[in-house]
């Protein structure tokens, strides 16, 4: 009897400590993306880095991998790429032109290297449209190799910085320059000259009037010579 009762009372503790267990909290969602954080781990990137910041495109990249399901591209010059520009280009950028260059290396959607070999050119850039006076860029591929064109500059994809399947970060060999930044506008085509139509019948009516008059012109002569040798005849007649 004393055995059954130790076995129930165990029995019961089990129970309450089961009881008392609290649930296991539910996974919380993951941490956003610190692309600083990765940059500077990748090295190389402190240029960029200091661009996205004092642009503010640093905040608008994180705003839109937090509010939208299409992803971010981004494709990030190294220091020495920076270093290789003419002497003085970076420096002559307004702030304008400054945060539409980080525009320029990225693209609002998510492309894996493999994504790019159906990509259709041009494509779209954080800076504006598909023309080219809109910030494009035209990537081919070779294989493995994928290439960048401006119209300005060439570049070729020399490492995956990151990839998550929402966003992808590719370090290029040199900073992609836009054409519009270099080249100016087309002038816009002069006006066309106005041409007023003339009044049916005018030119029939000047030609008319001018015909009318010529005619009028030409019967006063003929009156008046007929009037002087009329008049030549009387007199010597009278003679």
């Amino acid at each position: 009897m004393k055995h059954i009762f130790l076995i129930l009372f165990f029995v019961l503790l089990k129970c309450i400590g089961i009881l008392s267990q609290a649930p296991a909290p539910a996974p919380g969602p993951p941490p956003p993306l610190n692309v600083t954080k990765i940059l500077e781990k990748a090295g190389q990137c402190s240029t960029f880095i200091r661009l996205l910041q004092n642009t503010q495109q640093l905040n608008e990249i994180t705003s839109q991998l937090n509010n939208s399901n299409n992803g971010i591209t981004m494709f990030v010059p190294t220091d020495n790429a920076f270093l290789n520009m003419k002497a003085g280009t970076l420096n002559s950028f307004n702030d304008q032109q400054k945060a539409e260059l980080i525009q320029f290396h990225i693209l609002p959607t998510y492309y894996s290297l493999t994504q790019f070999q159906t990509a259709s050119n041009p494509l779209r850039t954080q800076a504006g449209g598909t023309t080219d006076r809109e910030f494009p860029i035209n990537i081919t591929t070779i294989g493995s190799s994928v290439n960048i064109t401006t119209g300005i500059v060439n570049a070729s994809i020399s490492n995956t910085i990151y990839t998550d399947n929402q966003l992808a970060i590719y370090q290029v060999d040199n900073v992609l320059l836009p054409l519009q930044f270099f080249v100016p506008p087309a002038p816009a085509p002069a006006p066309t000259p106005i041409t007023r139509k003339k009044k049916a019948g005018s030119s029939d009516s000047s030609s008319k009037q001018y015909a009318s008059s010529a005619t009028s012109l030409f019967q006063e002569m003929y009156n008046g010579m007929i009037f002087v040798f009329l008049f030549s005849t009387a007199f010597f007649l009278s003679l």
